[in-house]
């Protein structure tokens, strides 16, 4: 789910301990139906364009925005909110207190000109000043009218493109699926609304858009009204909601959470949340973040409540499944993870990820990947060991395409470059 610019002993460090050695999956016979070049691993994606009612809406917006340097404004959030980390946890910060505690009594020199008592506040004092200039402090998000036409310039085009990028790959791999319902939580300034529509417009019947500021869902409805109050809906079925629906009774097709997990203020917060969205979901439901590590370890959170801790309150017993986890894209950086009601790709469902460009070489390609379990890994695949098809496949492969691969391991990772060099054919 994460790209990771590393010189090679980095990345070794961070894959698993067991090397992955690819082979070509045999288990659907693809290439006696398509060439290489055009394998089902490959995702053809269209550039992503701002639908023009939404591109008029928008400025319509921004041409009535009284915010002063606008421009300089954009730039800010967009460097806050990459640069934004999850609120430290009670316990975390607990834990940190207590170690500069004791660090701090080791070189603790007396005072004589102070008593036990003065002793203790001055440690406290030199406790709290250590942690206040050294830890994150995470702050709520205040979505003002005026913020929102900020976010709205800086977010909306880049936030559809992500969007509209992660499903359009479900449309492309399952298109049988045609949703009539979705619902969007954190549903901001609409972006996702717009993006399903582009897609899915003909079948989609109700969306449902949560988002807690009554200012962004009234700035969304302006979108939808072309900019202007007494404007027809562009898309017709769409509803705002200020909290999210608890009810397990009530699930929906698509559920969607774009760059809202950060937004909470807590792990619990965070997992209750996400326990609710699956319980809502009836096919897919889908994470996007920023292309960060912190990006990363919030869907890796989210991913690991969904598979691993189980639900109490089961109506629908169709397992989790991974569907789809993924590198940031090329121009807007992102991460997302898709998780499925069971599994709905067929044989193909579980090939790696490709995290990084591919470096094609002379005899050989060197490949970075993500798996299907969540680890890292890397290979130089060579015709000679792995095959000539998927040698082939793996030459035409792109940032964000599937390998065509069964992963198992074996004891040892390959011979590591010397002074830059590559890694030469086996």
């Amino acid at each position: 789910m994460l790209s990771l610019r590393l010189p090679f002993h980095q990345f070794r460090a961070l894959s698993s301990s067991t090397s992955s050695v690819p082979q070509l999956d045999h288990a659907k016979d693809f290439l006696s139906r398509v060439p290489h070049r055009n394998h089902p691993g490959i995702i053809h994606m269209k550039t992503a364009r701002l639908p023009q009612q939404a591109q008029d809406a928008a400025q319509v917006l921004l041409k009535r925005c009284t915010v002063r340097q606008l421009e300089e404004s954009v730039a800010s959030l967009n460097n806050y909110l990459w640069s934004r980390k999850r609120p430290i946890e009670d316990n975390e910060l607990r834990g940190k207190a207590a170690e500069l505690e004791h660090k701090l009594r080791a070189t603790l020199q007396f005072d004589s000109e102070l008593n036990s008592h003065q002793q203790e506040e001055k440690l406290k004092n030199q406790i709290l000043n250590t942690l206040r200039k050294n830890t994150y402090h995470w702050q709520p998000l205040n979505y003002t009218n005026q913020f929102g036409l900020v976010y709205l310039a800086a977010r909306f085009a880049a936030g559809f493109a992500a969007v509209s990028r992660v499903l359009q790959e479900i449309s492309q791999r399952v298109p049988e699926f045609k949703p009539q319902t979705l619902m969007d939580f954190g549903s901001g300034i609409g972006s996702v609304s717009w993006a399903a529509n582009a897609v899915w417009g003909n079948s989609l019947k109700e969306y449902v858009c949560v988002d807690a500021s009554a200012s962004m869902n009234t700035l969304s409805e302006l979108l939808l009204k072309g900019g202007i109050e007494t404007g027809h809906m562009h898309i017709s079925g769409v509803h705002f909601r200020q909290f999210l629906p608890v009810s397990p009774k009530v699930q929906y097709d698509l559920v969607f959470s774009a760059y809202s997990l950060n937004e909470l203020p807590s792990f619990t917060t965070r997992e209750r949340t996400i326990q609710t969205l699956w319980r809502k979901t009836g096919g897919f439901l889908v994470l996007v973040e920023n292309g960060t590590v912190e990006g990363h370890q919030l869907l890796m959170e989210a991913r690991n409540i969904v598979l691993n801790r189980g639900d109490k309150q089961i109506l629908d017993d169709r397992p989790p499944y991974v569907f789809a986890p993924n590198p940031p894209w090329r121009w807007e950086k992102f991460s997302f993870l898709i998780l499925s009601r069971g599994s709905v790709d067929g044989n193909n469902d579980h090939w790696p990820r490709v995290i990084e460009p591919v470096l094609r070489r002379p005899r050989h390609v060197h490949c970075h990947t993500c798996g299907s379990d969540g680890k890292l890994h890397y290979d130089v695949i060579t015709a000679r060991r792995h095959g000539k098809d998927l040698y082939r496949c793996a030459r035409r492969c792109q940032w964000g395409d599937r390998l065509p691969a069964i992963i198992s391991n074996d004891n040892s990772l390959p011979d590591e470059p010397e002074n830059g060099e590559e890694i030469p054919a086996s």
